[in-house]
C-alpha cells in the first residue's frame, strides 16, 4: 500500500511538472512572437525622438542642452537594445529547459505507469485511444508553435545583432557612454558619435569620439572624404565659397603646389590634410599636403605592391596611372591604381596593407573611385567579361564580401545614399542601375536603362535615381517597392560628367559643354546653357552654386536655382580635367602639373 500511494504521488508530481513545463513554455512562445511583432513595428536604437533630436543638432551642432538630451535618450536606447538581445537568448534557453524538463517528466511517467491491457473496440467509441489521439494532436501543434517561436527567435537575434562590426561598434560605445544613431535612418548618411566624457558645453565634444574605427555623421559633412563628396553624390556642405579667383595674377589663389607624378584623380580632405595620388609605368605614389601652407608633408611609395602584374599595363593617356579618386575613414587613407593595385596607408603615410585585385581587363584602366562605408572599402570592379563590387577590410585589406555582376566595363564610381530607409550602394554599368546592401554585398533591386561604356556616376535626391551615359539616355528611377523608370531623355547626354541632383532639380553637364537644369521629378527642361568649353569634371553643388571647372581651367559658377543666374567665371590658368574639392570657404583645385588652394 504504501509502494503504491508513492508511485501515486510521484505520477502526479510527473504530471504537474509536465503540465507546468508545457505552459510556461507556451508563455515563452508568445513573448517571443510578441517581441518579434515589437521589433517589426519599432527600432530600439531610433526612437522618432532621437531621430528628430539628431535633425536638430545637425542644424545646431553647438547646442549642449540638445547634445545632452540625445545623450540621456541614446542611454536609453541602447540599454534597450542590450536588454532586448539578453531577452531572447534568456527566452530561447528557458524554452529549451521546460521542453527538456517536459520530456523527461513525460518519459518518466511511461515508465511508472501501470499498463492496462488493451482491449479490441471500435476506435470512435474507446475513450483511451480517443485521449491519444488528442494528446497526439495537441503535441504536434505544440512542437509547430515551438518550432515557429524558435524560428522568430532566431529572426529577432540576427535583426538586433546584425554584423559582428555593428554589435562590437554599439558595445564599444556602450562603455564608452557615447551617442550613436543608427546610419539606415533619415538624414544620417553614417554614425553619429558623441563623446559624452566632456564637460556640457565644450565645442569639441561633437564628433570627438568614433564608434569602432569610422567616422560620425558630423565629421563625414565637415570633410570631403572621397570623388564628389562626401556620399560620391556632388553635394558638398562647406560654406562661404569663393566665386572670385584669378591664377595668372595670383588673386585669391592662397597656394599651388606642383605634384610629382601626373594623375587625374580630385583631391580629398581629412581636417587640414589633402591626400592625392600620381602615378606613372614604373611608380605610384600617395601624397598628403599641408591644407595652411600646400607644403608636401610626406609621400607613400606604393610602387612595389604583392601580386603587382608585370610588365607594367599599357593605358591610353586620357586616363593615365592613377585616375581613381582616393578615399579615407579618417584613419587610413586608401588609393587604387590603373593596374588593380590597392593599398591602404595611415595618417602619416606609413603602408598598412597592400595588394593586387587583378590586372583590369579594359582599354582604359581601373578609373572607378573608392569609397567607405562604415569600416569597410567598396571597390566597383567592372571589367570586361567579369563585373563584381567588393568591400575590404579597412584595417586589414581582407574580403569582407563579394558580389559578381553580369555587367559590361565600366569607370562609373559608387555612390552610396540614404533613401530614408536603408543606405544602398548604387553602382551604374550596362545594362542596368543597380543598388546593393553595402554592409553584405546583398543586391537589393536593378532596373535596365543604360548601355555603352559606362562614365558617368549616378546622382540621386529624393527619393530618386538619375542614369546617364552618351549614345544611350538620361533615365530618372523613382525609387519605392518596386522602382521603375520614371522618365527618360536622349537630348543631352553626357559621357564623362555625372550629373548632380539638388532639391527638386537636375543638372547634367555634357562633355561638350551644354548645361541643362530639369524638373528632377517630371523631366521637363528649366533651362539649358552652353559654356562652348570641353568639360571632363563632374558639376559640384556647394553654398547654393552650381562648380563647373571646364578643361581650360576656368570654373563656370551658376545659382544652383530653377531660373538660370551666372555668378561668374574663374580660372586657374592651367588646364584641369578633375573634380575640384571643398573645404571651408576653399576650394582645392588640381590641374595638369599643380594643385590650387582658392580662398579669399
Amino acid at each position: 500500500m504504501k509502494q503504491q500511494s508513492t508511485n501515486k504521488l510521484l505520477i502526479q508530481f510527473l504530471r504537474g511538472m509536465t503540465a507546468v513545463s508545457g505552459i510556461f513554455a507556451l508563455l515563452i512562445c508568445a513573448l517571443i512572437i510578441v517581441n518579434f511583432i515589437q521589433l517589426k513595428r519599432t527600432d530600439p536604437l531610433n526612437t522618432p525622438v532621437l531621430t528628430i533630436l539628431n535633425q536638430q543638432l545637425s542644424r545646431d551642432p553647438g547646442n549642449a542642452e540638445l547634445q545632452q538630451n540625445i545623450r540621456q535618450i541614446d542611454l536609453l536606447a541602447r540599454k534597450a537594445f542590450f536588454t532586448s538581445q539578453w531577452q531572447i537568448r534568456t527566452g530561447a534557453y528557458l524554452l529549451f529547459a521546460c521542453l527538456l524538463a517536459a520530456i523527461i517528466c513525460m518519459k518518466s511517467l511511461e515508465m511508472i505507469t501501470p499498463r492496462i491491457p488493451v482491449m479490441e473496440t471500435d476506435s470512435a467509441q474507446d475513450p483511451i485511444k480517443r485521449r491519444k489521439i488528442q494528446r497526439r494532436w495537441i503535441g504536434i501543434g505544440g512542437a509547430v508553435i515551438v518550432l515557429f517561436s524558435l524560428t522568430l527567435a532566431g529572426f529577432t537575434h540576427l535583426m538586433l545583432t546584425g554584423t559582428p562590426s555593428e554589435v562590437a561598434s554599439l558595445k564599444s560605445a556602450e562603455n564608452k557612454n557615447t551617442i550613436i544613431a543608427n546610419p539606415e535612418k533619415p538624414n544620417t548618411s553614417s554614425a553619429i558619435a558623441l563623446d559624452t566624457t566632456k564637460q556640457p558645453g565644450d565645442s569639441a565634444t561633437v564628433g570627438a569620439t568614433l564608434s569602432e574605427g569610422f567616422p560620425s555623421h558630423q565629421e563625414i559633412r565637415s570633410n570631403f572624404l572621397t570623388f564628389r563628396g562626401p556620399d560620391g553624390n556632388g553635394i558638398a556642405f562647406q560654406k562661404n565659397i569663393p566665386t572670385d579667383w584669378d591664377g595668372a595674377s595670383g588673386k585669391n589663389i592662397k597656394w599651388k603646389t606642383e605634384i610629382p607624378l601626373p594623375g587625374y584623380n580630385s583631391p580629398i580632405i581629412w581636417n587640414n590634410r589633402i591626400y592625392l595620388s600620381g602615378a606613372k609605368e614604373s611608380r605610384k605614389e600617395v601624397y598628403c599636403i599641408d591644407a595652411g601652407s600646400g607644403k608636401i608633408l610626406w609621400t607613400a611609395d606604393l610602387s612595389k605592391i604583392p601580386g603587382t602584374p608585370g610588365p607594367a599595363t599599357k593605358i591610353l593617356a586620357e586616363t593615365g596611372q592613377a585616375a581613381p579618386t582616393l578615399t579615407t575613414d579618417g584613419r587610413r587613407v586608401n588609393a587604387i591604381f590603373a593596374n588593380g593595385d590597392i593599398a591602404a596607408v595611415d595618417m602619416e603615410g606609413k603602408i598598412v596593407w597592400s595588394k593586387n585585385l587583378g590586372l583590369p581587363k579594359n582599354h582604359y584602366g581601373h578609373s572607378s573611385s573608392l569609397i567607405m562605408y562604415r569600416d569597410l572599402l567598396i571597390v566597383q570592379y567592372d571589367q570586361t567579361g567579369s563585373g563584381k563590387v567588393m568591400a575590404l577590410s579597412g584595417k586589414t585589406g581582407e574580403m569582407v564580401w563579394e558580389t559578381s555582376r553580369n555587367v559590361k566595363v565600366s569607370w562609373a564610381s559608387p555612390v552610396l545614399v540614404n533613401t530614408g530607409n536603408r543606405m544602398e550602394l548604387l553602382l551604374a554599368a550596362e545594362p542596368e542601375v543597380t543598388s546593393y546592401d553595402p554592409s553584405t554585398g546583398k543586391q537589393l533591386w536593378k532596373l535596365d536603362c543604360i548601355s555603352g561604356e559606362v562614365g558617368p556616376s549616378v546622382a540621386y535626391a529624393n527619393g530618386m535615381v538619375f542614369s546617364i551615359n552618351e549614345y544611350s539616355k538620361l533615365a530618372a528611377i523613382k525609387l519605392g517597392e518596386t522602382p521603375s523608370q520614371l522618365w527618360e531623355s536622349d537630348e543631352y547626354l553626357s559621357d564623362v560628367p555625372s550629373p548632380v541632383a539638388f532639391n527638386d532639380m537636375l543638372f547634367v553637364v555634357t562633355s561638350y559643354g551644354a548645361v541643362v537644369c530639369y524638373n528632377a521629378a517630371t523631366g521637363e527642361k528649366h533651362w539649358m546653357k552652353e559654356l562652348d568649353k570641353s568639360v571632363y569634371a563632374s558639376p559640384m553643388i556647394a553654398d547654393g552654386k552650381l562648380f563647373i571647372l571646364d578643361k581650360l581651367g576656368t570654373m563656370h559658377i551658376l545659382q544652383a536655382d530653377k531660373t538660370l543666374a551666372v555668378v561668374g567665371t574663374a580660372s586657374i590658368g592651367e588646364g584641369s580635367s578633375c573634380t575640384p574639392a571643398f573645404g571651408e570657404g576653399r576650394i582645392y583645385i588640381r590641374g595638369n602639373k599643380n594643385l590650387f588652394c582658392v580662398g579669399k
